[in-house]
């Protein structure tokens, strides 16, 4: 597969054999489980990234590539942090009019926090960085618990850098995987 780069700053992905045609953008919710182990980090990032394609979502390649941080660093935290208690994760991708969400579900019930790690430390910003890349593109995340116990964090992005136009949901009225009227 070749990565393919178009003048507007949409990123596809087609073969050799020719330039595919971008689909018309797909609005919806797509969810997948899987194992709460290291290599399901790269797997939910590279399936992510294929669905949105697939799907004809319009981002730019700066809000693609935050977002794909965002799953791998959700997930990495779900991995490291909640695999004794959730063995399995479930990774959700809800596409709105304006906006993108993605969230890591898993069953342990505590609740992190962002936090600064400390000049020695390798590890610690995962949830500082994810806050920070939503910030930076105008979005939002939040961690918020389940009904079975256990938890979901999420990060709602713009589709494009700039205001949505009318018609179009801002990340600040996209709250919560559960509560977003547009989800079923």
């Amino acid at each position: 597969m070749a990565r393919i780069e178009y003048e507007d700053g949409y990123r596809t992905v087609g073969d050799h054999a020719g330039t595919p045609a971008r689909q018309p953008f797909r609005e919806g919710v797509w969810r997948f489980t899987a194992a709460a182990v290291d290599v399901s980090v790269p797997q939910a990032r590279h399936a992510v990234r294929d669905l949105l394609v697939r799907q004809g979502v319009p981002l730019y390649e700066e809000t693609m590539d935050g977002l794909l941080l965002i799953v791998s660093e959700l997930v990495t935290n779900a991995v490291r942090h909640a695999a004794l208690l959730s063995p399995q994760i479930a990774v959700e991708v809800a596409v709105g009019p304006g906006w993108i969400r993605v969230s890591v579900e898993d069953d342990h019930p505590y609740r992190p926090k962002a936090v600064e790690a400390g000049h020695g430390q390798t590890g610690g910003r995962g949830l500082l960085l994810v806050r920070e890349i939503a910030r930076e593109a105008g979005g939002m995340c939040d961690v918020e618990h389940t009904a079975s116990g256990g938890k979901i964090i999420w990060a709602a992005l713009p589709l494009a850098p700039m205001a949505p136009g009318p018609g179009a949901a801002s990340p600040s009225e996209v709250t919560s995987p559960r509560t977003d009227p547009s989800v079923p």
